[in-house]
């Protein structure tokens, strides 16, 4: 196992009711400003308990944030901080309020002159300060809830790139599975995606004798095989919805991926997906993600060896058959939830790749993996099989 660091500070309200208690974790005289996406939470209900929660502060509402949040409406909130000098900002919503609400703290506190989209080009590491959040989940995938990391898109430019900052850790999440019911099919489908290929990008790459890891990737895995059917078929199951929340949250909080190797190859294609043609996110890791098992099956024969054993449960054949089964596997699991897994399943033809490459080129991500070892070429015939 590798040396590592763990610091997870964000303090997690988990259960029925815990909206109303948002209040006592948020400084008494702070200026609140509330973040969301596109309105569902007045529909919901979920607005409603968290004005109550909040009934006799002085708060401020920016709605708005989309689901791949941008940079030009994020720029927007953050004058909306600085003209009401707000010092607590509210996010209620999903991974990309989550996201969006981290740029927001960080860029409104940027101290650098140039322009604060210096802190995706920087990867968040000139980040010195930020506002302090909170977060209400209403959607349970990136597990953006319990870490540091944000991933912002640039409609001017085509760009979708990530951040992180010791700063921008939630100081609370609160997670009520009971707000999830209301969800579409499409939004768990695409967060459990999310979840199984965020523990994926941890656990798929060479051992390093973590068994602590392995073990607790390989139960959210299992999981989420178990309880994301379920939650499609059983929308009001509390059980269920509450060990998909908790998953996709453990999923990407920082405990699995602690002391041993990490890919995010599959994100970072996937990303260039979503910036040139608009698929939702975990879409394009159901994508990208059995394309590049395939291609780097050698690289990753040991564990993958250990994830068809067990996670599926294949333990005849050889080798090459329960490798080449598992990764079936996966993509028939993202299958029967309703995400499809190639480029042409949503009319994208392939002509796109080699500018989708060219962007990867110019973001500087020339060399991805858990080995450094996917070139831009090796990039492009990962997608050319995605076709």
């Amino acid at each position: 196992m590798n040396n590592f660091t763990l610091n997870t500070p964000t303090k997690i309200l988990f259960g029925k009711g815990q909206i109303a208690k948002l209040g006592r974790d948020i400084p008494a005289d702070a200026r609140i400003l509330i973040t969301y996406g596109g309105g569902s939470i007045k529909k919901n209900g979920v607005l409603e308990q968290v004005q109550k929660a909040l009934e006799g502060r002085a708060v401020v509402e920016f709605a708005g944030i989309e689901p791949n949040p941008t940079y030009e409406t994020l720029m927007k909130a953050v004058q909306v901080v600085k003209a009401q000098k707000i010092d607590f900002l509210l996010a209620v919503g999903g991974g990309s309020v989550a996201d969006g609400t981290k740029f927001i703290a960080a860029a409104a506190r940027y101290a650098a002159a140039t322009d604060p989209w210096d802190i995706l080009l920087t990867g968040g590491s000139k980040v010195t300060s930020a506002v302090p959040m909170g977060c209400v989940l209403t959607l349970p995938a990136t597990g953006s809830e319990s870490n540091s990391g944000a991933v912002i898109s640039r409609q001017a430019t085509g760009d979708k790139l990530a951040f992180s900052s010791r700063h921008t850790y939630p100081v609370f999440s609160v997670l009520d599975p009971e707000v999830t019911y209301s969800l579409p099919a499409r939004q768990v489908a695409n967060g459990v995606v999310d979840a199984f290929v965020h523990t994926v990008e941890q656990y798929l790459t060479y051992p390093v004798d973590g068994k602590v890891q392995d073990r607790f990737s390989e139960g959210l895995l299992l999981t989420l095989i178990e309880e994301g059917p379920r939650a499609l078929a059983e929308p009001t199951n509390y059980a269920v919805r509450a060990n998909v929340m908790w998953s996709a949250t453990q999923a990407l909080n920082g405990l699995i991926g602690a002391g041993v190797p990490q890919d995010w190859a599959t994100h970072m294609l996937g990303h260039e997906i979503t910036a040139m043609h608009g698929l939702d996110h975990a879409q394009t890791l159901a994508i990208v993600l059995p394309s590049l098992l395939a291609y780097k099956k050698e690289q990753k024969r040991a564990k993958l060896l250990q994830y068809a054993e067990r996670v599926w449960n294949l333990r005849e054949g050889s080798d090459d058959q329960r490798i080449d089964a598992a990764i079936q596997a996966t993509r028939d699991f993202f299958e029967k939830l309703g995400v499809r897994t190639r480029l042409s399943d949503y009319g994208v033809d392939g002509s796109t790749i080699p500018a989708m490459v060219a962007k990867l080129k110019e973001h500087g991500l020339t060399a991805l993996g858990e080995h450094q070892d996917i070139t831009l070429e090796d990039s492009q015939r990962i997608l050319e099989a995605a076709r």
